[in-house]
């Protein structure tokens, strides 16, 4: 079993569910409080022992790569103003055994498509796919919640959560079979079903570990949905050559890709900040009384 220390961030989509505000700006930039949604995804990766992270990246994406730099001006600002503790939250974004990887998918082809351009980078090893607009809130978190059943079965593992039925339409849907402890066999997974159709309301929720022959077959797969290459379809072609498991991921989701899920999580976030919680609790309960 080789260990998972690569993971993919397709970071290309253009954002449009948050216009303006993602015009000259990446959505996976978009605050939560005080920190960019890409940043908690790194966090949770490098936390489950991540140390290789590949960004797929596009037009107006520049602001990532700049974050996870280093700030030479801005550094030198704050130890003039004797700003001790901003410099060393700025200094720190990154550990210093993490490498970063940045490759420019130059047309939004899909998500299987934005994974596949990182074939040359994972070099035939099993790893990682997080999607930064799903922000978990998990102890332990998400991506090392699956880690250990890929431990325990060498197989890949999506992350799912249910969702309502009538949404199942906008997920990739699993259909489990066994069930094993805190994990399940996948039987099968249908991208975007209709409601009548789908297998069940398990969806995958931006939270992937893939065996490395993922990557010939999405070199093989058609567009599919949207007009895209799914990764999904190639997780379906997947499951007839290995086994794949589900995990239903412990703890709290919010769809940053939705303005109400976005909304929700710098509320929740905002509510256990250590700055700023109390004042907001006050704030929000006088909100309640108007």
């Amino acid at each position: 079993m080789q260990k998972i220390t690569k993971a993919i961030f397709p970071v290309a989509g253009m954002g449009t569910r948050f216009l303006p505000a993602t015009k000259a700006s990446p959505k996976e930039m978009l605050p939560i409080v005080d920190k960019p949604l890409i940043q908690y995804a790194v966090e949770e990766a490098v936390d489950a022992g991540i140390t290789d992270l590949i960004f797929i990246t596009g037009r107006n994406k520049r602001t990532i790569e700049d974050h996870f730099d280093k700030a030479y001006e801005l550094e030198t600002e704050l130890e003039l103003r004797n700003k001790a503790k901003l410099l060393d939250i700025v200094q720190n974004i990154l550990p210093s055994h993490v490498r970063c990887v940045y490759i420019r998918q130059a047309e939004a082809l899909g998500l299987g498509h934005a994974v596949l351009m990182a074939e040359h980078v994972i070099n035939d090893e099993p790893f990682a796919v997080i999607l930064a607009d799903e922000l978990m809130d998990c102890t332990p978190n998400a991506l090392s919640q699956m880690i250990k059943i890929y431990e325990q079965t060498s197989s890949s593992v999506l992350g799912v959560n249910e969702v309502r039925r009538e949404d199942v339409c906008s997920y990739g849907i699993i259909k489990p079979t066994i069930k094993a402890h805190k994990f399940m066999k996948i039987d099968a997974i249908v991208e975007k079903p209709l409601v009548d159709d789908a297998p069940s309301n398990l969806a995958v929720v931006g939270r992937y570990i893939l065996t490395p022959r993922i990557m010939k077959l999405l070199s093989a797969t058609d567009k599919g949905a949207g007009g895209e290459i799914q990764l999904t379809d190639a997780i379906s072609d997947l499951l007839d050559y290995e086994s794949i498991f589900a995990h239903k991921i412990i703890g709290n989701r919010y769809d940053c890709g939705s303005k109400l899920g976005y909304l929700q999580a710098t509320v929740s976030f905002g509510l256990k900040h250590q700055e700023i919680g109390n004042d907001l609790t006050n704030i929000i309960k006088s909100l309640e009384l108007d």
